[in-house]
């Protein structure tokens, strides 16, 4: 039977809502336990929130009348896309333009950008959902596949817009999801 107090939506918590580590951090493995020390809070996510695209692609193959008989899957994307709109935070600077090209020299932020790919990284993304439960996302293999335009405008958060393709690790893993229900 249906039940309207299993729908929800998805929200982050107040402490953060998207984290980066470096590859080979240590995952976590519920909803709820503390993070690793190695992993940095990217601050807030533009109001489009994180978008999971987990598109798989197939191959109809039909019999000589045209009829389809077999459905074979030949690939699968699964991507995360979100804007990160704390550009003043060194954390987001480095996981846009990756770590090495980000210094920090007390009051001052220096950035190189040129054409060197954004080495791989963990991803977790935590959130709040309805009625106390929580949502955590674990993306052990995380690698930028595009970023979108900065817009720099008086009415308008900067903001890095990041599709993130969550790789397979070396079990085959893409991405896990973990729910803690709370108390219900």
């Amino acid at each position: 039977m249906p039940n309207a107090q299993k729908v929800s939506t998805g929200k982050p918590k107040v402490s953060g809502a998207v984290f980066r580590a470096p590859a080979g951090t240590t995952l976590p493995t519920d909803a709820t336990t503390a993070l690793a020390a190695a992993f940095a809070e990217l601050g807030y996510v533009s109001e489009d929130g994180v978008t999971n695209s987990n598109t798989p692609e197939s191959n109809e193959i039909k019999d000589w009348g045209g009829q389809t008989v077999l459905v074979v899957e030949n690939s699968i994307t699964d991507d995360f896309v979100f804007t990160l709109i704390e550009s003043l935070n060194p954390n987001v600077l480095k996981a846009r333009y990756g770590d090495s090209k980000v210094t920090e020299s007390g009051a001052n932020i220096s950035i190189t950008a040129d054409g060197t790919t954004v080495p791989e990284a963990v991803y977790v993304i935590d959130m709040a959902l309805r009625g106390g439960a929580m949502k955590r996302i674990v993306i052990p293999n995380g690698s930028i596949k595009s970023v979108g335009d900065v817009v720099y405008k008086a009415d308008q958060a900067i903001g890095y817009p990041i599709t993130l393709a969550a790789m397979p690790d070396s079990t085959g893993v893409n991405h896990k999801e973990y729910i803690n229900l709370g108390s219900t």
